[in-house]
């Protein structure tokens, strides 16, 4: 009884107690201290003491925010800071400060702008002790602040999950903020997972120090990507580029002393060309793992420093190479970012294929070995498809088994293009297709690519459909004696379709017939190093509409035959050379028929290089004249030709 009325007393006086405090302006009144103070939802000024924001609270940037030496800010995850836009509205830290940004993949801190535009505000600024060739002490373009030192382990916090978007404000008519500033940043500050947005200058940029980052998204920054000079002596790993706007400058811009920092596994796809890495005066550095997809330029030397200050894979550097790779860095790493935009990484295309594909024409193609469509398979490739080939020689080229179809749909507005991104001779192997139509060489000979197997007694063979198809940069070598071409047709029949085709920049032949009976309508053939169309093993097809181009001098031929004459038929031929050589070359007792011949600028015409038969080349109805000039025909008209344009 006694216990119960206590209670009820406690009861009585509890609640009394909270009806006082809740009809008190403070807690002042009752003596229980100050009341804890509403958080300040603007930044602004300086922070002189240390102070963690709270992420339940959405910031506001509303002037250039600076944390003092010896004060630390901490960003928690969530944390969300919106800048005003201005050229004065930043964030920085100045030597001897610190900044701690501890956000999460689930949760990453982010840092933006109400307007939402490139180049609304000046992103985030970290200045420190390490070393720099501008000294000790040096000034920053940036409010004044005081950057560089002798510490190169020096300390400024660490940085994990975090978003800026919309950086890059303009603050002079020679200068701008990037995303992410590091000046004379030291190793001992951790920087991972950061993701830089549709800044208006850099995504990050170190100004010498030796810091470095990991895991960092790139996208559509105007200027370059990464930046650096200095001598910067740190590294970036794991990085990912994506770029669909057409201003921007570069992927990497590199300046100044070359202190050889490491990238390694960098990957950047542009949806726009333009140049990849760029790197000034003496810089350098030694990077691994490197994919460059879509670029125009991969490496340009603006100042003609060293190629070899540039270490990629362990060897010089090499501006007439592509670079052109598979994808080194997962961009599921950068799921957190949740950007919207979706980069078109290279898709590969390699080894056999044993059930039937459709290629996607919003798809890019990298062919990055041997890709062969198997007997009784059927590869369909849309109008539009781009397959780009790398730069790796003999060992990529697409196969077409005997037996297998391929069926090339490109139109004469959106055709399909294969090639080598930089169109270099030689670069890869080319298209080759195997039928079974009659060769010289008889039934399932053997071809000098790949083993393949070709040849039997079908000469209405069907392997398929190739229209508006475009083939650059092919032949590669395969050995001391045997070349590819651009598009290699061995015995392959007449119930095959083979229509308005462009082969340009081969080191080889530019079409090559081994026996057959396929037939080709409307070819553009632009300075193929060998010869323009090759035939031999008794092919004997018709070729309609041919337009042979040679301005580079060391072609061999317009026209070269060898072997048994099977008498093909050409109708519609021009070939005109700025650069003299050889018309039209018959070897052995080969022939043809061809009817409106136009030839132009050859030194000479016709070469029977074997004393053949004049009478086995009919050209317009009469044997072939050694002397002739050859040149009233009429020249086929290539103006409507408007898929010998497409590039990759």
């Amino acid at each position: 009884m006694k216990r119960m009325m206590n209670n009820q007393y406690l009861r009585i006086f509890a609640l009394g107690l909270a009806m006082a405090v809740s009809s008190c302006s403070n807690n002042d009144d009752l003596g229980f201290g100050e009341e804890t103070p509403t958080e300040d939802a603007n930044l602004t000024g300086n922070l002189t003491e240390d102070r963690e924001l709270d992420p339940l609270v959405e910031y506001k940037l509303t002037g250039s925010f600076i944390v003092k030496s010896g004060a630390t800010l901490t960003i928690p995850a969530g944390t969300r800071i919106v800048s005003e836009t201005g050229t004065d509205k930043y964030i920085a830290v100045e030597q001897g400060g610190d900044i701690i940004v501890d956000g999460s993949a689930s949760n990453p801190v982010v840092m933006t702008s109400a307007n939402e535009q490139g180049g609304d505000w000046g992103g985030l600024v970290i200045c420190g002790e390490a070393v720099t060739t501008e000294g000790v002490d040096a000034t920053a373009e940036v409010g004044g602040l005081i950057y560089g030192g002798t510490d190169n382990n020096d300390d400024s916090g660490s940085i994990d999950y975090l978003i800026i978007n919309y950086a890059g404000a303009q603050i002079n008519s020679d200068s701008q903020y990037n995303g992410l500033t590091l000046y004379a940043v030291g190793a001992q500050t951790e920087i991972t997972n950061v993701a830089i947005l549709n800044g208006e200058d850099d995504g990050v940029e170190f100004f010498g120090g030796t810091a470095s980052v990991t895991n960092l998204y790139l996208e559509n920054n105007q200027d370059d990507s990464v930046d650096w000079t200095e001598g910067w002596s740190g590294s970036i790993t794991n990085t990912y580029v994506v770029l669909d706007r057409d201003d921007f400058s570069t992927a990497i811009e590199a300046d100044g002393d070359n202190a050889n920092p490491t990238i390694t596994d960098f990957t950047a796809v542009s949806e726009t060309g333009g140049i990849a890495l760029q790197f000034k005066k003496e810089s350098g550095a030694t990077i691994t793992g490197l994919s460059l997809q879509g670029f125009d330029t991969s490496f340009d030397y603006r100042d003609g420093g060293a190629v070899s200050n540039v270490q990629v894979e362990g060897e010089d550097s090499n501006p007439a190479l592509s670079y052109v790779a598979t994808a080194t860095v997962d961009i599921a790493d950068f799921s957190w970012v949740q950007s919207g935009l979706e980069a078109r990484a290279y898709v590969s295309l390699n080894g056999d294929l044993t059930a039937d594909m459709t290629l996607d024409a919003d798809t890019r193609y990298l062919l990055d070995d041997v890709f062969t469509v198997k007997s009784g398979i059927t590869l369909t490739i849309p109008a539009g498809t781009k397959i780009t080939a790398l730069d790796g020689g003999a060992s990529i080229y697409i196969a077409v088994e005997k037996g297998a179809t391929i069926n090339v749909n490109g139109t004469e507005d959106n055709p399909v293009v294969m090639g080598s991104l930089n169109g270099n001779r030689g670069d890869w192997g080319g298209l080759v297709v195997c039928g079974d139509a009659t060769t010289t060489e008889g039934i399932d000979a053997t071809a000098e690519v790949g083993g393949l197997v070709y040849g039997g007694s079908t000469d209405n063979d069907d392997s398929g459909d190739i229209t508006n198809l475009v083939i650059i940069g092919a032949g590669a070598q395969i050995n001391a004696d045997s070349q590819f071409n651009g598009l290699t047709l061995y015995a392959v029949g007449s119930e095959t379709t083979v229509e308005n085709i462009a082969i340009i920049n081969g080191d080889d032949d530019g079409v090559e017939f081994f026996g057959g009976t396929v037939s080709v309508n409307n070819i553009y053939l632009d300075n193929n190093q060998d010869d323009a169309v090759d035939w031999t093993e008794g092919w004997n097809g018709t070729v309609t509409n041919t337009y042979i181009t040679h301005t580079d001098a060391d072609f061999s031929t317009a026209f070269e035959a060898d072997g048994v004459n099977n008498n093909p038929t050409f109708i519609n031929v021009t070939a005109i050379s700025t650069v003299g050589g050889t018309a039209l070359q018959f070897k052995k007792e080969s022939g043809a028929t061809i009817t409106n011949l136009y030839l132009e600028g050859y030194d000479t015409n016709l070469d029977f290089r074997d004393d053949g038969a004049l009478t086995n080349v009919m050209i317009d109805g009469a044997a072939a004249v050694l002397t002739e000039a050859y040149n009233t025909g009429s020249q086929v008209d290539i103006s409507t030709w408007t898929w010998i344009e497409a590039r990759l």
